[in-house]
């Protein structure tokens, strides 16, 4: 397997990107292609001993966390490490593309260079929330301002695809999946939510998805369902507040922990009961968000991705590409679609 990353625009710079590149080299046994500055990438390579496992593209101009979506189509950034990175993955250079660049341009690029699964309205980013029992995925969260209702439907089962072939959870077989709305009951919502419920409900009665109802924003914490359905307007609003709330409420209890001596004393007691709940939380360990409904896998890795998150947005490149998800898609792309 070899993964393609975009070495270029995140955080903290193609040099410790290059250090995540060589960690997943060297842990998972696969190939990869570092595409960015050369003059950087390749003497890290060099002594890490892994020049005949880490091809350098040299492309150094970088999509900024500033520039609009669509530059990536023309002037400079055409030429830039993310446009390189999705014309090496639609030529057959890599299995996937991981990136911690831009994510409108990696969505506009992705899209233009590598194309959507054929019968997909629109691509959609998918991030698995550490929340619930297993992880709730939230797809779309943000790609998709407005939406029809066949986006809607496409985006169930895109997501419960993900869960199910590429992490293997859900409810039995077929992984929960809910409509983020206004209220639980049908006829809540406007007219594009209450065709897109009664699409999904049509899916679930023939036993194509597993379809649990409307779901407020409250029940996605829970794990009520596997999978929240969403436009991205309403997706991102639910995935900003509830990072909120995560880092108020971790505030309070820093304040609470040591505001006296015994709550210090508590704390030290509790400390190792917390950590498994802290690295629950901690996106590093999970790395990136699929972009799903793409031709090939991409994983959009956090802007301020370092060395230990790009190891783990490349090891969720893994399993994208070992769940066989798109040719699943391909196959029963029919069902998919509202019918006329």
């Amino acid at each position: 397997m070899k993964l393609i990353v975009d070495t270029m625009g995140s955080d903290n710079g193609c040099a410790e990107l290059t250090k995540g590149i060589i960690d997943a080299v060297r842990e998972f046994d696969i190939d990869a292609a570092a595409v960015g500055d050369r003059a950087v990438i390749e003497p890290l390579v060099a002594q890490a001993g892994l020049a005949g496992r880490i091809q350098v593209v040299h492309a150094p101009i970088a999509v900024t966390m500033e520039d609009e979506p669509n530059v990536v189509m023309r002037g400079e950034k055409a030429a830039s490490s993310m446009v390189a990175a999705m014309k090496l993955l639609s030529a057959g250079g890599g299995d996937a593309v991981v990136t911690a660049g831009n994510t409108g341009a990696a969505i506009m690029s992705s899209t233009l260079y590598v194309g959507r699964i054929r019968g997909i309205r629109r691509a959609a980013l998918a991030p698995i929330l550490p929340v619930g029992p297993n992880g709730v995925l939230l797809i779309d969260s943000g790609a998709n301002v407005q939406c029809t209702a066949e986006y809607l439907l496409q985006f169930a089962y895109l997501g419960s695809y993900y869960m199910r072939f590429v992490l293997n959870r859900g409810s039995g077989d077929l992984p929960a999946v809910g409509l983020l709305n206004i209220g639980a009951e049908s006829h809540k919502g406007d007219d594009v939510h209450r065709k897109a419920y009664e699409l999904l409900k049509a899916a679930g009665d023939a036993g194509r998805l597993n379809f649990v109802g409307n779901i407020e924003g409250r029940d996605v914490p829970s794990g009520k369902a596997d999978v929240v359905v969403a436009d991205g307007f309403s997706g991102n609003i639910c995935l900003k507040s509830l990072e909120g709330i995560g880092l108020f409420f971790v505030g309070e209890l820093k304040k609470a922990m040591f505001s006296s001596t015994r709550a210090k004393l508590g704390a030290l007691l509790l400390k190792p009961s917390l950590a498994p709940l802290r690295k629950k939380m901690n996106y590093k360990e999970i790395g990136g968000s699929p972009l799903v409904g793409i031709a090939a896998p991409v994983i959009k890795a956090h802007g301020s991705a370092d060395a230990f998150t790009m190891k783990n947005a490349m090891r969720q490149a893994m399993q994208y590409v070992s769940g066989d998800m798109i040719r699943r898609i391909t196959e029963n792309i029919d069902c998919m679609k509202a019918s006329e």
